[in-house]
């Protein structure tokens, strides 16, 4: 039983079919026509109590299995209506209503609801459901963009933006069926106006030929229930038409309709007033109805002057909540003393002395979306990002000391690390920034600009223009997000930087907690706390996370026994997460790569020298300025791919060739072999050679 309710809507898919084929009692066809009715109306409701159109999803489907319906019924009735010229009382009923016992009136009513239903609703809806679906479409590049840019600043975290590009996907296929199925709904008012036209005809036909009634007696008889059959048909069609509308127009509302309808309405009191009056001034015109317009006109003045005494009222109301809570949050302060004698201790002056970690100085204008005591949201979304780091990266990084700085222009803002500037930016605040695509569908009037996380041409735009730029493909980010991606930004690019004896001993008494014998065996007798924090610094500027300590304590452990030193202890360790940085780095399962030849590993190789402090890479500037030349060309091959450009290599120059290519491509990163798993497939996308045949020879000798 269980499994014939879960299949219900499959075999009543078939049923509606086999109404095609099948003949119905008049008794069934009436019960029939009630329920296509009553399901057009809770349609209708639904789709106007919706907020979102995926909240109804399944009605693109459901308009193809209601008008599967109506057709099914309309053939039963017409199957009736000629052979017995009676279809039930359902569609004798609603015949004798439009009627009226005047069959040229009831016609004329009967077409000017289809061509009403035809001309107006369906071809409506048609061209709305063919625009959104366009620009939903258009617009998902720019959707995709703007969530990650939300994922890297730790607005959302990884499951949110999931969920976000969900949504959009679902969208785009919903909009997308939705332009297909409006075709269904103009096909079937084109059926009915048909099935209407054989009903008469053919009823007619029939009564005077093969029943031998008189045409005056046939002509009442059929064109009674052909109208009344074409109405029962029509009725439902047009509330599935209007339906289809309401639906496909929910991407621009914030609630039901009736919510919305209620809401905007209010907010515009003096409109109504106006209405009124004008209406009260129609009144005043001889030959015009005075009494219907006056009391039209008197309804609407007093409930715009209702309306509008209403927000006054709360206007003043939060007015008043607000200074009470200045009030009450105003503390009277000592009075400070002055500059002078607070330097005459000495304990004083050493606070001058302290450097931060990292901060953040602001300039007057953006002081607001900092300061949470006026709505500022960006210590919040901080605290986002810190969480979503230390997720990914195993590394806590210190609080932020965030200041205004009167030396900074109005917009401006500057990012320090241990007190010097590494990162700086400008945003508009009553602006939207527009990350400009690389073919984009219009021109956005703005401001251009930069865009200071990744250098993207950009534009300052009005937030009026927001919705036509995303709907050109432009990615559009608030400034908020702005000014939190550049931090966010910087601060992965210096977290290694940040990681000082103090986190490193707060690291390892967290990896206490959970591995307690490893940390006393290893930590600090073969394992320093300097050498530890060396190689984490090496892990975090090459964006490797150090969220599995125990495994870096472990193959760290095993490499110093062995006599190793910390840079060949370094890579051990990288081969040891392989599968972290395999993750990191490659997301597909497919990792595109530039490699080098054999001979310029070689030539590397040879480049290395040994002395007192350990091994450094002495390549000569000719090999040089050969790899980085063609480094440069090669890299391009990326800027049409999302992966980060990676240069594959052996382990034993990784290192080496890592930092002399940083010095060059600071967004370049260097992988071995033994780094990346056997489950990802490498593509080598270009390769870097030596320029000829005879250097190789010259090198050789």
């Amino acid at each position: 039983m269980k499994q014939v309710f879960n299949n219900a809507i499959s075999l009543g898919v078939v049923v509606i079919v086999l109404f095609l084929i099948i003949p119905l009692h008049v008794g069934l066809l009436d019960f029939l026509l009630v329920i296509n009715i009553g399901l057009s109306v809770m349609i209708l409701m639904i789709t106007m109590n919706i907020s979102d159109a995926l909240e109804f999803s399944i009605f693109p489907s459901l308009l193809l299995i209601t008008t599967l319906f109506r057709l099914g019924l309309n053939v039963s009735t017409t199957r009736q209506i000629l052979s017995k010229g009676y279809a039930g009382e359902v569609i004798q009923n609603f015949g004798n209503l439009i009627t009226g016992g005047n069959i040229v009136i009831g016609v004329l009513i009967f077409l000017i609801i289809v061509l009403v239903q035809f001309i107006v609703i369906t071809k409506g809806a048609e061209r709305v459901a063919e625009v959104a679906a366009r620009f939903t479409l258009d617009a998902m590049p720019g959707k995709q963009m703007a969530i990650d840019a939300d994922l890297s600043s730790g607005l959302i975290n990884e499951e949110e933006a999931r969920n976000r590009r969900y949504k959009i996907q679902k969208e785009a296929d919903f909009y997308g069926a939705m332009d297909g199925a409006t075709k269904i709904v103009k096909g079937d008012a084109v059926m009915s106006l048909i099935i209407t036209m054989l009903n008469f005809i053919g009823g007619v036909l029939i009564g005077i030929l093969m029943n031998g009634g008189t045409f005056s007696d046939v002509l009442s008889q059929y064109s009674i229930v052909t109208i009344g059959d074409g109405l029962v048909s029509q009725l439902p069609a047009l509330m599935i038409s209007t339906a289809t509308g309401m639906i496909v127009t929910r991407s621009v509302s914030e609630g039901s309709l009736n919510k919305d309808v209620i809401a905007q309405f209010k907010a515009q009191p003096r409109a109504i007033m106006t209405t009124g009056v004008i209406l009260l001034f129609l009144a005043a015109i001889p030959n015009t109805p005075h009494l219907a317009l006056a009391i039209g006109g008197g309804v609407l003045v007093l409930g715009g002057y209702f309306i509008s005494r209403r927000m006054e009222q709360q206007k003043v109301e939060e007015a008043m909540d607000a200074a009470a809570a200045e009030q009450q949050a105003a503390v009277p302060e000592a009075a400070a003393p002055s500059e002078t004698d607070y330097y005459k201790d000495i304990n004083n002056v050493y606070n001058l002395l302290s450097v931060e970690p990292i901060e953040m100085e602001f300039g007057y204008s953006l002081i607001p979306m900092v300061d949470e005591s006026h709505g500022g949201k960006l210590i919040s979304r901080i605290v986002i990002f810190r969480r979503q780091y230390a997720q990914d990266m195993g590394f806590v990084f210190p609080s932020i000391r965030l200041h205004d700085a009167s030396a900074l222009g109005t917009n401006q803002y500057v990012i320090k690390i241990r007190g010097e500037e590494v990162a700086r930016g400008e945003i508009l605040v009553d602006y939207y920034l527009a990350l400009e695509p690389a073919n984009p569908l219009g021109e956005i009037d703005g401001i251009e600009t930069i865009e200071p996380a990744y250098g993207i041409p950009s534009r300052w735009i009005l937030p009026e223009n927001k919705e036509m730029a995303e709907i050109y493909g432009y990615n559009v980010i608030d400034p908020l997000s702005v000014m939190l991606t550049h931090l966010a930004e910087t601060i992965k690019k210096y977290a290694y930087e940040m990681l000082g004896r103090s986190e490193v001993l707060q690291l390892v008494e967290n990896l206490k907690r959970s591995s307690p014998d490893l940390v006393e065996e290893v930590v600090p007798n073969i394992v320093s706390y300097s050498v530890l924090e060396k190689v984490l610094r090496n892990l975090l500027k090459e964006g490797v996370p150090i969220k599995d300590l125990g495994t870096i304590l472990e193959t760290l452990a095993d490499a110093l026994t062995q006599g190793r030193d910390v840079d060949t202890a370094t890579e051990q360790v990288r081969g040891a997460l392989s599968r972290t940085i395999t993750r990191r780095f490659c997301e597909d399962g497919q990792l595109r790569v530039v490699t080098l030849d054999a001979e310029v590993e070689k030539r590397i190789i040879a480049s290395l020298t040994r002395n007192e402090q350990g091994v450094y890479l002495a390549m000569g500037p000719d090999l040089m300025q050969q790899i980085v030349s063609q480094l440069s060309a090669q890299l391009k091959k990326f800027n049409d791919l999302s992966q980060t450009p990676i240069i594959l290599v052996s382990q034993v120059i990784r290192g080496y060739f890592s930092k002399m290519i940083t010095q060059f491509y600071p967004n370049v990163y260097v992988l071995s072999f033994n780094e990346i798993t056997n489950a990802v497939q490498i593509q080598a996308i270009g390769n870097i050679t030596l320029e000829s045949h005879a250097e190789r020879r010259a090198v050789g000798t």
